[in-house]
């Protein structure tokens, strides 16, 4: 029996601390298109757009009914997404061509084109707490970009380390958290000054993809390859707990209205822990999901989750064709 098999069977069993299996599949909002690849998804609450990454594209849905309304378009391998609400301006990754488009977030037009001076910008957030600036992590030159959002111009750059940098995310205390996959450590830099601080090791966790943080109680939380989230306390470095989740995860959202993590796994299933309490964590459920549906997304109004999914012609290439027309987004609640 495949390890996949084994998760879904157990998935009417699991029920830890009272705290009922009961996230589930509520929608599914087609997409459709080319046979092509997609990356990050991200909600902005105050439009109600949900953008979704998307090869050539940013495709933006309605989040609550997953009506298309307009696409961010051209990109050149489409990546992350990020809002700064107060300007209504958006930011988005253009992988292939070094640079992060700038648009207006209610009308979706183009403002500028940002060369971000780094190699495939990847991830891309907003610094709302604290410094009000985007950070741009170049996937593959080892650096972030700083963007003032009012202005549209770049503020400094970060030299972090060699290696695949992946998601950045923020304590609004004047620190910044990226994950390195290829060394299996998070770099942190002091946001005011540019400097970097640390670099913490994931051991025992290897790699390091998703990553977000729970502010309140200063823990952050990085997915790692070898089937575990890895827990760090925030202000120290130090690994507080490494709970298992599904395999090679790539996402992870924090949901502070609940306590509860949400890692997005290549084993087509979605795990989802609760923080009992800043150094224990348990299992709530497993919930199957869909080939591909590696990445996440929150809705921090509903606590609903989106995933990313498709069917992929049968083929031996690691990365075969996707079926045109199957891409679609899956929809999670209680």
């Amino acid at each position: 029996m495949t390890r996949i098999s084994c998760l879904v069977l157990c998935l009417g069993l699991l029920s830890v601390a009272g705290r009922a299996a009961d996230y589930r599949i509520t929608g599914r909002y087609p997409v459709g298109g080319d046979a092509s690849r997609w990356d990050y998804l991200q909600v902005d609450p105050v439009t109600r757009y949900l953008y979704v990454a998307h090869s050539t594209r940013f495709e933006v849905l309605d989040a609550d009914t997953g009506r298309k309304v307009g696409e961010v378009a051209p990109a050149s391998r489409a990546h992350g997404v990020v809002i700064v609400p107060g300007l209504n301006r958006g930011f988005a990754t253009s992988g292939n061509d070094n640079a992060v488009i700038m648009f207006d977030s209610r009308s979706l037009q183009t403002l500028a084109v940002i060369k971000t001076g780094g190699t495939n910008p990847d991830a891309i957030q907003y610094d709302a707490a604290d410094t009000k600036k985007v950070y741009v992590v170049n996937g593959s030159s080892g650096n972030v970009t700083v963007i003032d959002p009012a202005t549209a111009k770049i503020t400094g750059r970060v030299a972090l380390a060699e290696g695949k940098l992946e998601q950045i995310c923020f304590d609004g205390r004047g620190r910044a958290f990226v994950n390195n996959e290829d060394r299996s450590c998070v770099h942190v830099f002091d946001t005011r000054t540019l400097q970097p601080i640390a670099t913490w090791p994931a051991a025992p966790g290897e790699g390091g993809t998703g990553l977000d943080i729970d502010p309140e109680h200063h823990r952050l939380f990085s997915t790692c390859g070898n089937d575990r989230l890895v827990v760090f306390d925030s202000d120290t470095g130090r690994v507080v707990a490494t709970p298992a989740i599904g395999e090679d995860a790539d996402g992870v959202v924090f949901d502070p209205a609940t306590g509860r993590i949400f890692t997005s796994n290549a084993d087509r299933t979605m795990t989802v822990l609760h923080e009992d309490t800043p150094d224990q964590y348990s299992l709530v459920q497993i919930v199957p999901t869909g080939v591909g549906a590696k990445q996440i997304a929150i809705d921090p109004k509903t606590s609903r989750i989106f995933l990313p999914t498709g069917k992929f012609q049968s083929s031996k290439q690691k990365l075969p064709p996707v079926v045109t027309d199957t891409f679609e987004i899956l929809v999670i609640s209680r």
